[in-house]
């Protein structure tokens, strides 16, 4: 038994390496041939590199044990119970309880309080986003048990956020397309989609790989709605400026300022951060699951060391990035943009929004769902390859944007006009999974490189207004993925059609 989970989990660790390797090549390019400097931290760098291996392998073996099983058995639970109340308040207290404790949300909220002079309330800014992440999984809950069609929402809801976005404040904006790109943490992840794809599993005429998907989506997609309208309250009552360009650049200059040397102390404040990140989960969990079902858990030994490989397995993730990715990946990005060269901002953020995205814990969960559901049509590889390339592009754009001065909901508008048309040629099963890839890209690794880079790229270039310029990339990483990931459904279903051995087997029936 040991040796059989020794052969697993070396088996992880190997794929784990693999998913760095374009995050080492990337940095190493840049640093070697353009910045041309050799970091003073290099062995810091290297072991950070390897933990964050490790914590990849530990992280994937404790969702195949404890997360996917306990996920998918209370969605089975609930629908045996046949009470919608319960299935829907459980639904909701999993998005807010998961969400308003969200580190990435935290830190755009408290970005956003400090830029905005105090005029947006980190507090209450998180807080929206939590009650529109809680109403968003109980919405997507209610279309699975329905049976709608997923594209019917999310069409309705992208229609919702263009209207919106005429009216409000243009401060607010890019944040409010940034928070639905930080709602989906990587833990958060894998239980809301175990729970999507339990329930249609559960329930006669659904298929999981159609109706199980969505609910990251719906997560991604409602804090969009929530806090523009937030910010037309706050702008509406409040409409006098509280701050300057100087304030904003000297909070952007104390918020985005790296850390020279990393601080051994603080490991174990990550510790307990990730299990404070975890309480929230397991506590509505086991209520739920005791109390509501009145059930004990099946194999519970086996959850708990699921749940325990979990909370390890983040917690080496983050050490090792802020050991070793995040100084470096963060210094790049501030040298390139004061270089001034365009080219080089570009290629440098559709090289890291690649990289980062192939290493990204919360897709390669998504990635490893998909395949098993939809029975082999979906390839985790090349399903993360084509989310990786959304990202790319995503960030490569968003960054000309930032250049270039652009508003930002001309680009957004014309992506999401895209992604409506792409829906209706886009063969069933990929559709779901493509609007949840959109949600599952900007967690843990991506998102504090990309604020970082558009932060710095706003700081940087005269005439740019962090609040309104440097917030937005997070929404372009989130955007393109749907794209991509389309488009290699309709190609992959156009070409399987095309092929002579299609044809064959079609004959043979």
């Amino acid at each position: 038994m040991f040796k059989t989970s020794l052969t697993i989990f070396f088996g992880d660790l190997k794929n784990a390496f693999k998913d760095l390797v374009p995050i080492i090549l990337v940095v190493a390019f840049f640093q070697a041939l353009i910045i041309r400097t050799m970091p003073e931290n290099l062995f810091s760098i290297v072991a950070g590199l390897i933990i964050v291996a490790v914590g990849l392998a530990l992280f994937i073996r404790g969702l195949e044990l404890g997360i996917f099983p306990i996920g998918e058995s209370l969605a089975i639970s609930f629908a045996r119970k046949g009470s919608l109340f319960w299935l829907l308040l459980f639904a909701f207290t999993i998005g807010f309880s998961t969400t308003v404790a969200e580190p990435a949300l935290i830190a755009i909220a408290n970005k956003a309080a400090a830029i905005s002079g105090g005029k947006i309330d980190a507090t209450f800014l998180r807080l929206t986003v939590a009650l529109s992440v809680g109403f968003a999984i109980a919405l997507g809950s209610f279309r699975i048990l329905t049976g709608h069609p997923i594209q019917y929402y999310i069409i309705t809801g992208y229609i919702l956020v263009v209207l919106i976005t005429f009216f409000a404040p243009k401060e607010i904006i890019g944040l409010a397309y940034d928070s639905g790109g930080v709602t989906t943490s990587t833990v958060t992840v894998p239980l809301v989609a175990a729970l999507g794809i339990g329930l249609a599993g559960s329930i006669k005429g659904r298929n999981p790989a159609i109706d199980g998907f969505g609910l990251i989506a719906f997560a991604s997609l409602t804090p969009m709605i929530f806090v523009q309208l937030y910010g037309i309250i706050v702008y509406a009552l409040n409409p006098e400026a509280t701050s300057t360009i100087t304030a904003m650049t000297e909070a952007v200059n104390e918020i985005i300022k790296t850390e020279e040397h990393f601080d051994p102390w603080k490991i174990l404040w990550d510790l307990v951060a990730v299990i404070r990140d975890v309480a929230p989960i397991l506590a509505v969990i086991f209520f739920f699951q005791y109390l509501i079902i009145r059930k004990p858990v099946a194999h519970l030994q086996k959850i708990a060391v699921g749940i325990m490989l979990v909370i390890l397995g983040l917690y080496a993730f983050i050490v090792g990035l802020e050991m070793g990715l995040f100084p470096i990946g963060e210094t790049i990005a501030f040298d390139l943009t004061a270089m001034q060269n365009n080219l080089l901002i570009y290629l440098f953020g559709f090289l890291i929004g690649f990289a980062t995205t192939m290493a990204e814990p919360a897709l390669l969960a998504i990635a490893i769902k998909a395949e098993e559901v939809s029975d082999g049509r979906i390839n985790q590889n090349v399903l993360r390859i084509f989310v990786a390339l959304g990202v790319a592009i995503g960030i490569a754009l968003g960054a000309y944007r930032i250049v270039a001065g652009d508003p930002i909901h001309y680009y957004i508008i014309a992506g999401y006009l895209m992604v409506i048309l792409m829906t209706w040629f886009a063969p069933q099963y990929i559709i779901p999974i493509a609007y949840d890839s959109g949600g599952v890209t900007t967690s843990t690794v991506t998102v504090p490189l990309v604020a970082a880079l558009g932060l710095g790229l706003a700081e940087n270039i005269e005439g740019r207004n962090p609040l309104i310029d440097g917030f937005g990339l997070i929404a372009f990483a989130s955007l393109f993925p749907m794209i991509t990931v389309m488009g290699y459904g309709i190609y992959a279903h156009y070409a399987a059609k095309a092929s002579p051995k299609a044809s064959h087997k079609k004959e043979e029936r």
